[in-house]
C-alpha cells in the first residue's frame, strides 16, 4: 500500500532522473537550548511500501515517532545524523548552522551517483556539495523527507532527555528547550547553562555571566 508521500518520491525521481531520492530534514531551529539535529534519509525502493505510515513528524504522536524510528534505523534504509551545538548556533546563526548539521548529516551520501537531497524548506543547504531540491512543507509530501524528520526529531529528543541529567532543574526532558513558561522560570532563577543558546531573544534578556551553573 502506497500513500500520496511516496507518490511524491517516484515522481521527483521521474523528474530528476535519479533513483537516489535523499529526504534531508531537521529537528530543533526554534528552542532557546540545544543543539539544531539534522537527518539524511535514503530508503531502497525494495523498503518504500514497509513505510506507508511515514508522515511529517509533527503529525505523530511521541509513541508512533518512537515506532517508526525504530523501523527506519533497523530495517535497511541509509541515514546520517549532523548535530550543529548551541555555541556554533551563537557563532553562526540559526540557519547557517542548520545548513551546518544538513551537510554533516549528508555527508555519507556525497559520492553517491546521480543523488538527488530533497530539502525541507524553501532553501538549498548552503555549502552541501550536491545536486538539491528545496521543497517547501516537504516533511508533509515526501516520504525520505518525512523519514528524515522523524529520526531527527528523535534523536533530538533522546538528546534532550540526557541534558535534562547533566542539567537538572530547567525541565529538558519535557519542553525540549522550546521556551515553555516552565522553562523561562527554570532560566530566570537559574540563569542560562552551557547548552543555552545565548543569542536568542528571551536567554539573551537573562543573560548574566557572573551566575553560570
Amino acid at each position: 500500500m502506497s500513500n500520496p508521500l511516496q507518490d511524491f518520491d517516484k515522481q521527483q525521481a521521474i523528474r530528476l532522473e535519479s533513483n537516489f531520492i535523499i529526504g534531508i530534514d531537521e529537528a530543533g531551529r526554534g528552542p532557546l537550548a540545544g543543539p539544531v539535529v539534522a537527518c539524511a534519509c535514503f530508503i531502497p525502493p525494495a523498503l518504500v511500501s514497509y513505510f506507508a505510515d511515514v508522515n511529517d513528524s509533527k503529525k505523530l504522536s511521541e509513541k508512533k515517532r518512537e515506532t517508526i524510528y525504530q523501523r527506519l534505523v533497523t530495517s535497511g534504509t541509509a541515514y546520517g545524523i549532523g548535530f550543529a551545538s548551541a555555541a556554533e548556533i551563537d557563532r553562526l546563526n540559526i540557519l547557517q548552522a542548520t545548513f551546518l548539521a544538513m551537510r554533516r548529516a549528508a555527508y555519507k551520501f556525497l559520492n553517491l551517483p546521480h543523488a538527488v537531497a530533497l530539502i525541507d524548506g524553501p532553501h538549498p543547504a548552503a555549502g552541501l556539495n550536491m545536486r538539491q531540491e528545496p521543497v517547501i512543507d516537504g516533511d508533509a509530501k515526501s516520504l525520505a523527507i518525512a523519514a528524515a524528520s522523524i529520526i531527527a526529531k528523535v534523536t533530538r529528543d533522546r538528546y534532550l532527555n540526557l541534558l535534562d541529567k547533566l542539567y537538572p532543574g530547567y525541565g529538558f526532558a519535557g519542553h525540549k528547550g522550546y521556551g515553555t513558561a516552565k522553562h523561562l522560570q527554570a532560566l530566570r532563577e537559574l540563569g542560562p547553562c552551557r547548552e543555552h543558546r545565548r543569542t536568542f531573544a528571551p536567554v539573551r534578556k537573562l543573560l548574566n555571566p557572573s551566575i553560570l551553573p
